[in-house]
């Protein structure tokens, strides 16, 4: 695999309509949201278990892109298997509880075997010492939480279920008659942003790439699947997502040519009301509807006297 020899800086946009991008379990799944800010949120973990489940779909059980973090799976069986590579001949690394590194080679050993051949280990990085050590890889994909760009009101459906769950239930209902059946069906609850651009950046290390093995494929994977790891991901919670840019800075060194946060700024993302742009908090856009589209907001890079040694990457 070509080795990554550029450092990048990624803008990554995406939306929400009627769903619910990211549930938080600690408040009855509502929506994720700064409290002090009425802001939509999105967690890191969630944006890369999207890219995991794409990688999944895209790539199978090819070689190198089996995913470490996967639904079911016991990490300590995956580690497992590099002391088996690395020891064919030893019978008890089978059954043994722990295993640790005899020494410092093999530990490089056996953490360069679950980069090669595990794409979330190589791309996100992993720690790995659960019993069964495999070490700890800084992986050179980072990805910061995201952030919708203007205030969401998360809204409480209520959804019923006409099915009785088991024959009392039904009885109960039959015995109550056809006029008092709407009191006796089972309610719920879903929660839903009507609607909700979030934007969120991510940074790819050259140098931590350099450790990983992670090459020129896998940033092309990774950006395949920034621009198409929703339409895998459809589900009644979700709503409509959608992927809606995704703008790579590509700096020329390995280290990077220009500050990160410089790079972002160029990348504005106003509402747009008929024919007139404004700033997001804007006081003017409390006289105008909320958005409800990507069609009210306008995307644009500032292209104007790049630094030296930046190119920008319209992916998606």
């Amino acid at each position: 695999m070509t080795t990554l020899a550029n450092r990048y800086d990624i803008v990554f946009l995406f939306d929400v309509t009627n769903g619910n991008p990211n549930g938080d379990p600690d408040a009855g799944n509502l929506p994720r949201i700064d409290p002090e800010t009425n802001y939509g949120l999105v967690t890191d973990v969630s944006l890369k278990r999207k890219v995991r489940n794409y990688t999944e779909l895209a790539k199978g059980e090819q070689p190198g892109y089996r995913i470490y973090v996967q639904e079911g799976s016991i990490l300590n069986d995956r580690h497992r298997e590099a002391y088996k590579a690395k020891r064919p001949d030893d019978e008890t690394v089978e059954k043994a509880p722990k295993l640790n590194p005899k020494n410092g080679e093999e530990a490089k050993a056996i953490t360069k075997f679950m980069c090669d051949n595990f794409f979330d280990v190589r791309t996100f990085g992993a720690v790995m010492s659960t019993g069964i050590n495999a070490g700890q890889v800084r992986g050179p994909v980072q990805v910061a939480f995201a952030s919708s760009v203007e205030k969401i009101l998360p809204l409480e459906i209520s959804i019923t279920r006409m099915a009785a769950t088991n024959e009392k239930e039904k009885a109960e209902r039959e015995k109550n008659g056809s006029d008092e059946r709407t009191e006796n069906r089972t309610m719920g609850r879903k929660h839903i942003v009507p609607y909700g651009l979030y934007r969120t950046h991510i940074f790819v290390n050259a140098k931590l790439a350099e450790r990983t093995g992670f090459g020129e494929a896998d940033l092309a994977h990774l950006f395949d699947a920034l621009k198409g790891m929703f339409e895998h991901d459809r589900s009644a919670a979700r709503g409509e997502m959608a992927s809606r840019s995704v703008i790579a800075f590509k700096h020329a060194s390995p280290l990077g040519n220009a500050p990160a946060q410089k790079l972002f700024e160029r990348v504005k993302v106003q509402r747009k009301v008929g024919d007139d742009l404004y700033d997001l908090g804007s006081p003017k856009l409390d006289n105008y509807p909320p958005a409800r589209a990507y069609a009210d907001y306008a995307v644009a890079v500032d292209r104007s006297s790049i630094p030296e040694g930046i190119d920008i990457i319209d992916v998606l």
